[in-house]
């Protein structure tokens, strides 16, 4: 093997043919044989090129509705033969393979014709064969072989063989080989999941393989000492907040990432409410507020826990406004998540350079179906996204008395929150604003006591007569075991509860409730979040 190996014929077969004209012209000036199949031969005549045929290289035509002109030992032989091996030059010389020197393929849109919508026969004809083939016989071979995948890296070829007399280096095609053998393994991985998924509705197949591409790097992970970069999948998928645009700010982190779409996923609940304001500080809100106004909202939101909202994350399910942006920039916010701001919204965020602002158009569906997955020691776990959703038809009053209207908006609203706090998770709300927020206890009664303590603050800090937890709904995000989380909520002033149930105290925990002179609803529906 050596460093430079110069190129004097290139197989060119593309879809995508994009920069095709230029790299053509490119090529045919430095006297390099261009060999093409059907299309994009076509292509290459139109622009003023001349390509040898793919059936005159090989001696037979292209068939089957083009299914059949690249897999035959004249293409792959010139592809695979190792040009320093004495066998492999006088098989190639006794059966007249030419060697190739470049490849430049891309695959058939497979990915573009499942995202439109096409008819199953349409999906199954652009799973690409030959391309698949060739570029995995050039990037094996690339001590001699170039393989070219992305239009993207046609001007590093040009300056490849302009800086090394129509040559290109080692170190390139070594490049272009993992890069290649990427663009065939996602390729792969997206054809397996839409025969698994979509075509046979097998939720967890025997193997699964999961396609993603580098967005960015991280400046580092979770901690300092610990590196992360961000990966977005391939193929259809939901928009969320890796595929936000970042307006201003400095470069995001892996815990700023990680706040900012727990506080995405929460505010997607709300996707259909009024104006709506979300804080969320290490991965759990600490202050959600719905209101007629942006500005109100926000206000109400800060004032259930100020303090955590430092340096906390801040997502609306509304354009920013001018007003809603100079009150959110009176406190340190790392990040501003948002459908969209205006002109005015934006000037005022500009002046705090380092805040990241992320616009993200539509809100998803909280009721979208999709999966997720946690790594642990060995293995992945993998399970359906909690979109469970309970309407107001769904719950079941199980206390002597039923709530007021008030009362079971309430509830909802504080269960749409309780979803997306860290278990045990209990949440006081009142009137369509957080009171109380207790996250991530090891017992429910410690959470619901935290929660009462926040409100409590939160009133001595803002001059309010009483906590809001007096006379506010509590969630709870699973049921209560014993009767002394439900208890400690009493004791905070809350006068209605929402809870899944199916506890075998059930009925030790309604007695206490009725005791109590709470109303109580059952959800049927659990919502841990570890």
């Amino acid at each position: 093997m050596t460093d430079l190996v110069p190129v004097k014929r290139a197989l060119i077969s593309l879809s995508d043919k994009s920069g095709l004209e230029r790299l053509a012209k490119a090529l045919a000036s430095r006297g390099v044989e261009l060999v093409s199949t059907g299309g994009t031969a076509a292509r290459l005549r139109e622009i003023g090129a001349s390509p040898r045929d793919i059936s005159d290289l090989t001696g037979f035509p292209e068939m089957m509705d083009g299914r059949v002109k690249t897999l035959h030992p004249k293409v792959h032989g010139g592809l695979l033969g190792v040009r320093d091996n004495a066998e492999h030059l006088a098989a190639m010389d006794e059966h007249a393979i030419a060697p190739i020197d470049l490849v430049v393929v891309n695959l058939y849109p497979f990915e573009a014709t499942v995202a439109r919508g096409a008819e199953r026969d349409e999906i199954v004809e652009n799973i690409d064969i030959g391309g698949p083939s060739m570029v995995r016989s050039a990037a094996k071979n690339h001590a001699f072989v170039t393989c070219l995948t992305d239009p993207a890296d046609y001007d590093e070829l040009l300056a490849e063989l302009e800086a090394n007399d129509g040559a290109t280096s080692f170190d390139f095609r070594k490049r272009m080989a993992a890069k290649a053998y990427a663009l065939t393994a996602a390729y792969d991985s997206m054809i397996s999941q839409w025969f698994a998924f979509a075509d046979q509705g097998e939720r967890f197949p025997p193997s699964w393989s999961f396609a993603s591409s580098l967005k960015m790097p991280l400046r580092y992970g979770e901690n300092p000492h610990q590196r992360a970069a961000l990966y977005v999948p391939n193929g259809p998928h939901s928009t969320g907040i890796a595929q936000a645009r970042q307006v201003q700010g400095k470069a995001l982190s892996y815990n700023n990432l990680n706040d900012a779409n727990a506080a995405f996923e929460l505010l997607s609940e709300f996707r259909e409410a009024a104006p709506t304001v979300v804080i969320v500080k290490h991965a759990n809100p600490c202050g959600v507020a719905t209101r007629p106004l942006l500005l109100d909202a926000w206000r109400e939101a800060l004032a259930c826990d100020s303090v955590s909202a430092f340096g906390g994350i801040v997502a609306v399910n509304r354009p920013l406004d001018v007003s809603t942006a100079e009150a959110i920039t009176q406190i340190f916010t790392e990040v501003i998540v948002a459908p969209e701001a205006d002109e005015e919204a934006r000037a005022i965020f500009a002046r705090k350079k380092n805040l990241r602002l992320l616009l993200t158009g539509d809100l998803p569906d909280p009721a979208r179906p999709g999966q997720t997955l946690a790594v642990i020691t060995g293995g992945l776990l993998v399970q359906d996204r909690d979109n469970g959703v309970v309407t107001p038809e769904q719950l079941k009053c199980v206390t002597r008395r039923a709530p007021s209207e008030q009362e079971q908006a309430d509830c909802l609203f504080a269960w749409a929150v309780a979803k997306h706090v860290k278990s045990n998770a209990i949440v006081y709300a009142k009137d369509g604003a957080t009171a109380g927020i207790g996250a991530g206890q090891m017992n429910r009664r410690d959470s619901a006591r935290i929660a009462a303590l926040r409100a409590a603050e939160a009133a001595q800090a803002n001059g309010w007569p009483e906590p809001r937890t007096v006379g506010s709904a509590v969630a709870s995000d699973a049921f209560f075991p014993f009767a002394d989380g439900l208890l400690a909520a009493a004791e905070a002033g809350a006068t209605a509860v929402i809870q899944p149930g199916g506890s075998i105290r059930d009925d030790e925990v309604i007695a206490a409730a009725d005791e109590a002179g709470l109303a109580m609803l059952f959800t049927g529906m659990r919502h841990f979040r570890h």
